[in-house]
């Protein structure tokens, strides 16, 4: 590649970046505005420019978040942390642990967004009746789903990327990884107690409440959950017997 292909490349990765971050045009279509110029430009070869994609991470990624999805509507993650608030008697500090453990074991297996996207609103609607600010729950949920999601070759895209270049498998990828993420998980309810203990505090008839909520009413669609549920198990033993 000549200087001048080398420049032009760096203007259409600089322009593409411009609209991604300017959201003046949706990212996927800049990204593939960007890429179908580079191949108009002959910069890159069209043979080549197809070599240099992943199919397999592609199509992990649509298989499981298929699966999210289809997960999500059944209600699951919901029931799951309402069971867990109800466990903890409507003690805020058990509810963030439990949601934190919650956040973190789902994000390894599942898309983390999507994870704090079904379990977020469920933790303001815990805090609005505790009458509490819901900012503990969510930093919490955050930093559990980006550190859970780093535990396992599916939690996260990139670490779908970095097994498939580097051929590393499920169980090797977990045997390395997985250790300092449980550290650093079990070290996180501890930070959170230490940064928000004052927000925490709540009078026992607000505790109360949390035990009137009925979590059965959570799932949409019992069958479909059952279903949903073997499959994902057969998916996850079928990664670690890989």
């Amino acid at each position: 590649m000549n200087f001048f292909n080398i420049a032009i490349a760096l203007i259409i990765f600089t322009v593409v970046y411009f609209c991604i971050i300017s959201e003046r045009i949706h990212r996927t279509i800049a990204a593939v505005l960007g890429g179908m110029l580079m191949i108009f430009l002959k910069i890159v070869p069209q043979e080549e420019a197809f070599a240099y994609v992943d199919w397999n991470v592609i199509f992990l990624l649509i298989g499981m978040m298929i699966m999210v999805a289809v997960i999500g509507k059944t209600g699951l993650l919901q029931y799951i942390a309402i069971k867990s608030a109800k466990i903890a008697r409507g003690d805020p500090y058990r509810i963030m642990v439990y949601l934190i453990f919650i956040t973190a074991i789902f994000s390894a297996f599942l898309d983390n967004v999507t994870t704090v996207v079904f379990i977020a609103p469920i933790s303001i609607l815990i805090a609005r009746d505790l009458e509490i600010t819901p900012i503990p729950f969510l930093i919490s949920e955050a930093l559990a789903s980006n550190v859970g999601g780093t535990a396992t070759l599916i939690g996260d895209p990139p670490n779908l990327m970095i097994g498939s270049a580097a051929h590393i498998s499920f169980l090797s990828f977990l045997k390395h990884i997985a250790p300092p993420i449980v550290f650093i998980i079990l070290f996180l309810p501890l930070m959170m107690r230490l940064l928000m203990r004052e927000k925490l505090r709540v009078t026992y008839e607000r505790k109360a409440r949390i035990m009137e909520f009925d979590s059965t009413k959570l799932i949409q669609d019992k069958a479909l959950l059952r279903r949903t549920l073997v499959i994902f198990f057969l998916v996850i033993a079928g990664f670690f017997i890989h």
